[in-house]
Parts: C-alpha cells; sequence; structure tokens
C-alpha cells in the first residue's frame, strides 16, 4: 500500500490497483481511451494496462456511457465533449485530446467543472507539410493516370505534360508550424513563397524568403494556395465566391487543415468554371455526409484523401507519448504542460 499525491491536493491510499511504470510506482485512476485504432492497441495497453478502450466511434448516449466512471480520458478529434455530454461525466478531471486542435471539446465548460483539458500542440507538422505536396505532385505530375495508363498497356506519355513548381507562386495561409514546414518545403523546389498571417516569422523571411503580404494580395498572386489556419468562426468559409473571384485562373488550391473553411457550392463552381485547375482536398465541408461531397469528389480535377495527412507512425505515436506525458504529470500532482485554456476577451 502507498500514499499518491492527486492533482486536487487529495491524497489516496491504493493496494490492489498499485501498478509500476518505469520503476516508479503510480496512483491507478479509471482511464478511458477513444478512438484507438488496432495499430494502436499494443502501445496503449502496454501503457496502461488496466484502461479502457474504446476503437469504435461514439453518439453521445455511447460517449457518456464509455466515460461515465473515468477520471482520464484521451480522445481524438470525432468524440464530441459538449456541455450536454460533461454535465454527465462528474466523475472526469483530466481530458486529453490526442490533436492540435481542440474543437471538438467545450474547454470554457470545463473550466467551470474544474476538468483540466490538454493537446498534443505538435505531434508530426513535418508530415502535414509532406503530405500537402504528395497531393500537389501526384495530380500536377499525373501519377494516378499515367500509372493506370501503363496498367492498361500503354506506355506512351503523351498526354501526361505537367506542371513544374521551381519558379511558381505559392501562398501559405498560416504560418504556424505546418505552414512553416510548408514553406521550408517549397523553398527546397524553387517556389516565389507568399504567405498571409498576423503574426509574421522573420526567420522564414531571412532563411526561406517568405514575403508577409494581405490576404488578398496572396490570392491574386498566387499560383498555389494552401490553407493552414484552425477552423474558427472568422475562417469559416473563407474561400467563398469573393475570395475564389480574386483569384489567378487555373489557381491550385490544397486544403489539409478543416473543411469548413472552403464554402463547397462556390469552389464546385470554380471548379466547373475553370477558375480553379485543382482541388487538393484532405478534408471536406461535409466529411459525414457523402451525398453532399459526391458532386466535388467526382470531378477529375479534384483529389481527396480521407483526413489522412497526419496519419504515418512517427506522429501517431507522438499523439499517444504526448498524451501519456500529461496522464503522467497530472498523476503525479503537477499541472500538464499541454494545457488548453479557454480563450479569454478583453475588452477596451
Amino acid at each position: 500500500m502507498y500514499v499518491s499525491r492527486r492533482p486536487d491536493g487529495d491524497v489516496s491510499t491504493q493496494a490492489s490497483h498499485d501498478f509500476a511504470v518505469c520503476g516508479t510506482l503510480t496512483y491507478m485512476t479509471n482511464i478511458t481511451f477513444l478512438e484507438v485504432d488496432k495499430e494502436d492497441l499494443k502501445l496503449v495497453k502496454e501503457r496502461f494496462p488496466e484502461a479502457k478502450i474504446n476503437s469504435e466511434q461514439l453518439d453521445e448516449k455511447e460517449l457518456v456511457d464509455a466515460c461515465k466512471d473515468s477520471e482520464i480520458v484521451s480522445t481524438f478529434i470525432y468524440s464530441k465533449f459538449t456541455k450536454e455530454v460533461i454535465a454527465k461525466l462528474p466523475k472526469l478531471k483530466l481530458l486529453c485530446t490526442r490533436s492540435v486542435g481542440f474543437n471538438h471539446i467545450d474547454v470554457a465548460e470545463c473550466k467551470k467543472k474544474g476538468i483540466i483539458v490538454t493537446n498534443v500542440p505538435d505531434y508530426g507538422s513535418h508530415v502535414i507539410a509532406e503530405h500537402v505536396f504528395a497531393l500537389l505532385l501526384s495530380k500536377i505530375r499525373h501519377i494516378a493516370e499515367a500509372s493506370k495508363h501503363v496498367e492498361s498497356g500503354k506506355f506512351d506519355y503523351h498526354g501526361f505534360r505537367g506542371m513544374a513548381l521551381r519558379g511558381d507562386t505559392i501562398g501559405i495561409v498560416g504560418t504556424g508550424k505546418i505552414g512553416e514546414r510548408v514553406a521550408r518545403i517549397a523553398h527546397g523546389f524553387g517556389m516565389r513563397i507568399l504567405a498571409f498571417d498576423h503574426t509574421r516569422k522573420k526567420e522564414l523571411e531571412k532563411e526561406q524568403g517568405v514575403k508577409y503580404v494581405s490576404m488578398d494580395e496572396l490570392f491574386e498572386q498566387s499560383d498555389i494556395i494552401t490553407l493552414h489556419v484552425p477552423a474558427t468562426k472568422d475562417t469559416h468559409h473563407m474561400i467563398n465566391d469573393i475570395a475564389l473571384h480574386r483569384m489567378k485562373k487555373d489557381v491550385v488550391l490544397i486544403n489539409t487543415a478543416r473543411g469548413d473553411l472552403i464554402d463547397t457550392t462556390a469552389l464546385l463552381a470554380a471548379l466547373k468554371g475553370g477558375k480553379v485547375q485543382y482541388a487538393l482536398l484532405d478534408v471536406l465541408e461535409h466529411e459525414k455526409n457523402f451525398e453532399e461531397n459526391e458532386e466535388l469528389i467526382k470531378l477529375p480535377n479534384v483529389v481527396t484523401t480521407p483526413h489522412i495527412a497526419f496519419y504515418v507512425d512517427d506522429s501517431m505515436r507522438n499523439m499517444y507519448l504526448d498524451c501519456f506525458d500529461s496522464i503522467d504529470q497530472w498523476q503525479d500532482g503537477e499541472v500538464p504542460t499541454h494545457i488548453v485554456k479557454p480563450k479569454t476577451l478583453v475588452k477596451g
């Protein structure tokens, strides 16, 4: 039996649930992991053998049933911790989302209830930046079409003339961790780089030749535009009829951020009208309703992937390890490093 200090200041005595991790005794709380892929089951079970693990995406009732006895919940982006759900989880003390974004969690309500929320600020910005160029190169060099052409028994290059990146202008909307990585890769391709952000990064200007411009200038001058901003009220449908009208003819539009940054109806019209040459999308505005996206997805100048930009071995492992660190810190009575706080509105 041992005594363990808890983050709320209580002292808890445990006997039957003691277990050792890295030679240190740890207080064993009720922990639930949500949205765990089969490839990651071993990692979770080895670290938290007594945790409850769910792999399916759960509706509100199922989510409450799964987490009602848990002090700690580790989740991903499809589990919605709304005010109503949080109200039905009186034992919840720590909510760890294995993602950068946390708009699936009512953070303000968690604060009211004394629930600590943590995220993973950078599980692998480089892999998302890499996917931007995977989408881009696969389409402008006609990889999929050319492969099918060869598979049909034809070894003839005619009809597959591609587009070079060197000398083209790429416009990066948002130069956070991912946008910064995109700029560094684009610099390696010899591209002219424009960026829009409310905060300039001088090292990008100096080392990668990034030029910060207004949003309108970026739209007007870019051959390729890639989006790297969060989903907020201000960014909702930032790519709309007006924005598309400002863009160059035959612009290439890439979105690996959030689906509702783009007005789907406006994009459809621009693709059909020839304004947008290619739309390369890892996210969609209506991801859970295929019928609403079907017309867009089936256009020949659109490439879609099912939100896989983040989905590689090292980034997934980083997500879990960062989450594990938050749990360890909380159990040790510390404030987790990656705590999320609700936004504070300053009047003045």
